[in-house]
């Protein structure tokens, strides 16, 4: 990995950006917190910001948990230089789920596989379940004690991530969790944990239902009306718990186009290369091997034909004959 004092020394003396994917959720959250206040205490100031939306409720809560200021690129954009630093957080640039803003991007700190390899002046990309476990190991490896704010956010986030140390998990999350702990504030943490579904969510819950088809251990659904990102990901986990499914597909019709989000417990099917097989040429995806997630925009969706719904279920079951 590379040195902390690296980054550090990348970023003095310019404006700092801070980045996370477009649809910021916690591990992404905790993470971009935790590098700020590490940067801090070296004396490098910077912005946490995002482009997209704040559409999770664990997401909000932590924003107002531990009032955090995420700003969003339309308040940035006049005000951002191409000689900005931008660090990319658990994100890549040109990996489909990240706007390209006005500034630089310097450094990327991700724990996703690279399907687009760029070059970066800084890099730290490892395969984690969470990207929080790597931030959390730069304040071990800093001889820094995160506060506890930081310790209790990075401790969600690795739980979040791995779904409660269910999926992705490595021995790093797991060292990482060990050292967190004891800087954590349990009781924020179990509030952060509770009440983290709104009643409007029940509807895309049974539209995935009603809609699910089953091909052999495939699981594939829609939901056909605007459904935001973080559910839609937890709608695929919840699919992927029917004895009958290893892999689940959702696909969500919303006006800026389709978002899919791909679960599978198949050690041969790969969850962030079935996407990217499956919408090459069409849309952008990819991930892990248990989870990932893609877009096919709106000015893409009319060459899937008068059946879109169809034909995705074609394109993936193809790519899965093929893979």
């Amino acid at each position: 990995m590379s040195q902390l004092s690296d980054l550090v020394a990348l970023c003095q003396g310019y404006p700092v950006y801070i980045q996370t994917h477009n649809f910021p959720d916690p591990d992404a959250i905790a993470s971009a917190f935790g590098l700020q206040r590490l940067l801090g205490e070296f004396g490098v100031e910077s912005r946490l910001c995002y482009d997209g939306r704040i559409d999770k409720l664990s997401a909000s809560k932590m924003l107002d948990t531990f009032h955090l200021e995420m700003s969003p690129y339309e308040s940035l954009a006049t005000e951002m230089k191409e000689t900005d630093r931008i660090i990319c957080v658990d994100t890549q640039k040109h990996s489909g789920n990240v706007t390209d803003f006005v500034g630089d991007e310097v450094a990327c700190i991700d724990h996703h596989p690279t399907f687009v390899p760029m070059e970066y002046q800084y890099q730290d990309i490892r395969i984690t379940g969470a990207c929080a476990t790597l931030i959390a190991q730069y304040y071990v490896l800093a001889g820094k004690t995160p506060d506890r704010d930081v310790a209790t956010a990075l401790l969600y986030g690795i739980k979040m991530d791995t779904l409660n140390l269910t999926r992705g998990v490595t021995a790093l999350d797991i060292d990482m969790l060990g050292f967190l702990f004891p800087h954590c504030d349990p009781d924020t943490l179990a509030d952060l944990e509770r009440n983290n579904m709104e009643f409007t969510d029940l509807k895309a819950y049974g539209a995935a239902i009603e809609n699910i088809e089953l091909y052999d251990k495939i699981g594939i659904s829609c939901v056909p009306f605007s459904c935001p990102d973080a559910l839609i990901a937890i709608l695929s986990d919840f699919i992927l718990t029917l004895v009958e499914v290893e892999v689940a597909i959702i696909a969500a019709f919303r006006d800026d186009g389709i978002k899919l989000s791909v679960r599978s417990e198949d050690p041969d099917i790969h969850a962030g290369d079935l996407l990217h097989k499956a919408l090459q040429g069409l849309g952008s995806g990819g991930g892990h091997a248990a989870m990932g997630g893609g877009f096919i925009g709106k000015d893409r969706v009319p060459e899937l034909g008068n059946y879109p719904r169809d034909q995705l279920r074609e394109l993936f079951l193809s790519a899965l004959t093929n893979k």
